[in-house]
């Protein structure tokens, strides 16, 4: 797999933004993914983007957690609005959903409309 000069320059500024965020321990800031089986759009968020996720700033502020939409709902999310459409991210800070973002619009605009999202974290 080959990376083209844009996505390891976006991996590499996120490596480096990521030790300037502070990472707050006290919080459940996660991105909820859902998902389900056969979903093309999910496998191409798998391959083009997850890989990265957790080596990236928003992967340190927000880590991935999957949730399928096709198994129970997850006691602990009881206040998140289940979905039909898959992928949607759910931002999720201390319970409390952010925002959500329905489908994957391919890996350059993801990143923008993630940043967006994790911009609406608390900084401190």
């Amino acid at each position: 797999m080959t990376l083209s000069i844009l996505h390891r320059t976006i991996l590499l500024l996120g490596l480096l933004s990521a030790l300037a965020l502070p990472v707050r321990a006290d919080a459940q800031t996660q991105l909820i993914m859902l998902e389900q089986p056969g979903c093309p759009w999910c496998a191409k968020f798998n391959a083009e983007i997850a890989p990265a996720w957790p080596r990236t700033a928003e992967g340190a502020r927000a880590p991935l957690r999957r949730v399928d939409i096709t198994q129970p709902w997850p006691e602990d999310l009881p206040k998140l609005e289940p979905e039909r459409f898959t992928p949607t991210f759910i931002l999720i800070d201390d319970g409390k959903e952010l925002g959500r973002l329905r489908g994957y619009p391919g890996d350059e605009f993801f990143w923008f409309q993630i940043g967006e999202l994790i911009d609406r974290l608390p900084k401190d």
